[in-house]
């Protein structure tokens, strides 16, 4: 920050009239017109900047705090910040010094998220899937240090390999000395004379990779699998990150998965839910038996055990729930019917009785008390 009151020539208590003197006097010796473009304009600028904030009761308030009422930003003039106050008066106590050290040239490498899409069977049994990942990886040329083959990073001339440089910077406490990083190694403490070819002094190159993977049982849309130190390779050679899996499990056409249960619908004929029957039903273990008992119900639930998801971490699998679908003729011929018509009489039935169903009793209830697991 620059020293007003030292442009103008004038103490720090110097009165509004002093300061307009002075101003005058150096507005007339250094303005362009008379010291000519080349000499008088910079300075010119110099006086007209300190003129405009000591002239001014509130700008001068601030600039003698500390602050710069003409930056850009307003704040603490030449960087100068909190930060530094509490570093400069309170870092001695602590044990710790104001000046920071070179930052570390290698850093972790970020993780990398990448989905896995995969079918109900797989979810089921579980799978072993290679994934192609592109990402960075270490420089066969250089091995992560970032100079050519043959070079090496060099101490920075401007820092001395602190990281860091030195300066004093005035505020309303005084005179401080604060500390920011160096700008020609931007705080490294070493520069890279030459750096490596392949990975322009990254230490890295990008690359496709394939990681194989065991996918357990039991997995579900939205579960992640985590491969550790599987992600990018860090700046100069720096530790990689991880890999994240993100399941998707694709939609299947005959079953729906609610946790670790299956779901499916077995459409049979009127006859065979009234006189019972033995069907097989193609379940993700192959063929399986499904006993209807006679007087099978519309909506009814045969439930076939151990045939469902496997229990992600737990160990063993849910259910297999079959829904029975009584599908009832609409294209009888007229022997058929008459058959019925028959069936009806013994049974009574030529004129039923109409009757509501307990809305606790219908098969519909039993439908959501056996899907919600009551």
């Amino acid at each position: 920050m620059s020293d007003y009151y030292e442009i103008l020539g004038v103490p720090r208590d110097a009165t509004p009239e002093q300061i307009k003197k002075a101003y005058r006097r150096l507005a007339r010796e250094h303005h362009p017109d008379v010291a000519g473009p080349d000499a008088g304009e910079d300075r010119f600028k110099d006086v007209s900047r300190a003129y405009e904030v000591l002239s001014n009761p509130e700008k001068r308030r601030m600039y003698d705090l500390g602050a710069d009422p003409s930056s850009p930003s307003g704040g603490m003039g030449g960087g100068f910040g909190f930060q530094d106050i509490f570093e400069t008066f309170f870092g001695a106590a602590t044990g710790q010094s104001a000046q920071r050290g070179p930052i570390p040239r290698a850093r972790r490498g970020q993780d990398a998220l990448v989905r896995l899409d995969i079918d109900l069977a797989e979810a089921t049994f579980g799978v072993h899937r290679e994934v192609h990942v592109d990402t960075a990886v270490l420089c066969p040329t250089c091995s992560g240090s970032c100079c050519r083959p043959g070079t090496t990073p060099r101490t920075c001339d401007v820092c001395g390999g602190r990281g860091s440089v030195q300066r004093v910077a005035r505020s309303f406490l005084g005179q401080v000395m604060t500390s920011q990083p160096c700008a020609a190694c931007h705080g490294f403490g070493t520069v890279i004379p030459e750096p490596c070819p392949e990975c322009s002094g990254e230490g890295r190159v990008r690359s496709r990779r394939t990681l194989e993977v065991d996918v357990p049982a039991g997995v579900d849309t939205g579960t992640r699998i985590k491969l550790t130190g599987q992600g990018e390779v860090g700046p100069a050679g720096g530790p990689a990150g991880d890999v994240y899996l993100e399941i998707r499990e694709r939609k299947n056409d005959t079953f729906v998965r609610r946790g670790d249960d299956l779901h499916c619908t077995l459409e049979v004929p009127m006859t065979a839910a009234a006189l019972g029957t033995v069907l097989t039903l193609d379940t993700l273990d192959g063929p399986r038996e499904v006993d209807l008992r006679p007087g099978t119900q519309p909506a009814q639930i045969v439930t076939l055990k151990g045939l469902g998801v496997g229990r992600l971490h737990v160990g063993g699998r849910g259910d297999l729930h079959v829904h029975v679908d009584v599908q009832v003729p609409a294209d009888l011929d007229e022997e058929q019917m008459e058959l019925l018509r028959q069936l009806a009489v013994l049974r009574g039935e030529e004129r039923p009785d109409t009757r509501l169903a307990s809305s606790h009793s219908g098969v519909f209830a039993k439908l959501r008390e056996k899907l919600a697991g009551r």
